[in-house]
């Protein structure tokens, strides 16, 4: 994949403009972590990347980048550029193209994301970001309460990079978020959901959630149960503890999932007929939030002799065949009585036994 993007910067280059991979991707690349995160930054404007790509994608030129695609990954290219007179402490004002690299670098957040690789391969460190990167620092590029103030998204990102990468906040951005921390008020709840479903997510969410409880950012982010969650490490357990749905944007599924969970919570997760009814994934969650041991879940789910009304041996046709009635209604009282009594152990899952018992008990109804 690098050889790939350093052809697309010698494209570039040949041009006569110049180009490097900046940002995360070359961050990872140090630290030997795999990474699709990948930017370009140029001198080249966005028409002039057009005559250079003409199937490039242009989502909004006035913010200076454009997109293409190399062997199916999203490589995002971007103009060179000062951004100036921050609005709603989240979006630059006003941009103006520039012709230089370093002036570039310094609108970003972190020395961390400011290291850079030329179309050779080579490190370009204007910044010192592989110094703060062997030190394990989140460091800001200038005044850390600068850059907070003016895009607050970035508190969020310093606690991310924390999380993932295990590193630990520069002291100045640990007083510079303190200060600025009413700011994540003003951002959207789509973006602060983005950053917190990273944050949740990671293998190491348990010293993210520690970080935005010690910076005192759960009062700001409407998290107010965010010290409730202590036992569980799953994305969707996170949110059904915190349970803010009336506020934070999540899909018909997030919100089934999360909804369940806490229906869940509330019941016996060993037992047969939560299990059948609410799977072994929502129950797994729940079992986790109050600390069940989820072996002994497993157990339980993996001996219930039927995991969906699908199973049942029995087809509706064949019930209304020994019934003698047309379609209706009670078919489905039926399919609840035939999958209660087979969850429970009372009637065998073979046809036969299921045909004697709808003749004993319905045919006479």
């Amino acid at each position: 994949m690098l050889e790939a993007v350093l052809g697309l910067l010698k494209k570039i280059n040949s041009y006569g403009y110049k180009s490097y991979i900046v940002g995360g991707f070359v961050r990872d690349y140090i630290l030997g972590i795999k990474s699709n995160d990948i930017d370009v930054a140029t001198n080249a404007t966005p028409k002039e990347l057009k005559e250079i790509f003409p199937d490039c994608l242009v989502p909004n030129e006035d913010y200076g980048s454009v997109i293409v695609f190399v062997n199916g990954i999203k490589i995002e290219i971007t103009t060179f550029r000062k951004e100036i007179d921050y609005v709603d402490n989240r979006r630059p004002g006003q941009i103006i193209y520039i012709d230089n690299l370093y002036d570039d670098l310094l609108r970003r957040d972190f020395t961390i994301n400011t290291i850079c690789m030329d179309s050779d391969g080579q490190i370009i460190d204007y910044l010192n970001g592989k110094t703060d990167l062997n030190k394990k620092l989140i460091k800001s590029v200038g005044d850390a309460t600068v850059k907070f103030t003016e895009d607050a998204l970035r508190i969020l990102r310093a606690v991310r990079f924390a999380t993932i990468l295990d590193f630990d906040l520069d002291e100045e951005v640990i007083i510079a978020i303190k200060m600025c921390k009413q700011y994540l008020r003003n951002l959207s709840y789509n973006r602060k959901k983005e950053e917190l479903d990273k944050i949740f997510s990671s293998s190491n969410a348990k010293k993210g959630i520690k970080l935005l409880l010690d910076l005192g950012l759960d009062a700001d982010l409407e998290l107010d149960r965010l010290r409730k969650v202590k036992n569980t490490s799953n994305l969707i357990g996170i949110w059904s503890v915190l349970d803010v749905c009336d506020k934070y944007p999540f899909n018909n599924n997030e919100k089934e999932l999360i909804k369940n969970v806490n229906r869940v919570i509330k019941l016996d997760n060993l037992d047969l007929n939560t299990l059948y009814k609410y799977g072994l994934y929502v129950n797994t969650i729940a079992g986790e939030i109050k600390g069940i041991n989820l072996l002994d879940i497993n157990k339980e789910y993996n001996e219930l002799k039927i995991k969906s009304r699908s199973e049942i041996d029995i087809s509706s046709d064949e019930i209304m065949e020994v019934l003698n009635k047309e379609p209706g209604s009670y078919l489905k009282d039926v399919y609840d009585d035939l999958e209660n009594m087979i969850i429970n152990g009372k009637l065998q899952n073979n046809e036969n036994s299921i045909r004697k018992y709808l003749e004993n008990k319905y045919r006479e109804e």
